[in-house]
């Protein structure tokens, strides 16, 4: 693993627009996936006849789905290269750079073009699934992952809080800055418990 550096912004592509398009404010992602979750929840109402009743319990279904898949992302494509040395350089572009420079503000979320396209291939791919109903769990698989980059942004831009929160700060930081190889979970410890991954001492 590279060096950490306190300071700074890693270079990703010598092409100008290229390197623009790797970086981000947060406001971006959050505004849009925010606002699409919403939007997919009252057109569901709106042009649908499913209960509301169904309705949450997609969104929540939705909302749990997203905090598996961040696990395994973080855990088996993020870090890849440990399982694979040969996809060293892919990871470092995917997640490395974040790890050398992690007080980066522009890179600590997806660049917008690339979760624009993300998030539309699994929309389509939950309504191939669920039909109708998978805008509503597609509304809180989007809303989860905005809260995950909201979380993200929060521990690495600001000083943890004196409440039950300061517990993210410490699980991620323990991941950047003690053992990479444990604490992969950033909106929530839980699959940390589940799957063996939580920091030795903690």
């Amino acid at each position: 693993m590279a060096d950490i550096k306190m300071s700074g912004s890693g270079q990703m592509f010598k092409n100008p627009y290229l390197e623009r398009l790797t970086k981000t404010h947060i406001s971006i992602p959050l505004t849009l996936f925010y606002g699409a979750a919403v939007a997919a929840i009252i057109y569901t109402v709106i042009y649908t006849e499913i209960p509301v009743v169904e309705i949450i319990g997609m969104v929540l279904a939705g909302m749990i789905s997203w905090t598996v898949l961040e696990y395994f992302f973080h855990r088996y494509l993020f870090h890849i290269a440990e399982f694979n040395p040969k996809l060293e350089k892919l990871q470092y572009t995917l997640h490395g750079i974040h790890h050398e420079y992690p007080r980066d503000k522009m890179r600590l979320a997806m660049p917008p073009v690339v979760s624009i396209i993300l998030a539309t291939g699994f929309f389509a791919l939950f309504y191939l699934i669920f039909g109708m109903y998978g805008f509503s769990f597609g509304a809180g698989f989007v809303a989860a992952y905005a809260s995950y980059l909201l979380v993200h942004y929060s521990v690495h831009a600001f000083i943890a809080p004196n409440n039950l929160l300061r517990k993210l700060w410490t699980h991620h930081n323990i991941h950047h800055y003690k053992d990479p190889k444990s604490a992969f979970g950033v909106s929530s410890p839980l699959w940390d418990y589940v799957f063996g991954t939580m920091p030795k001492k903690y």
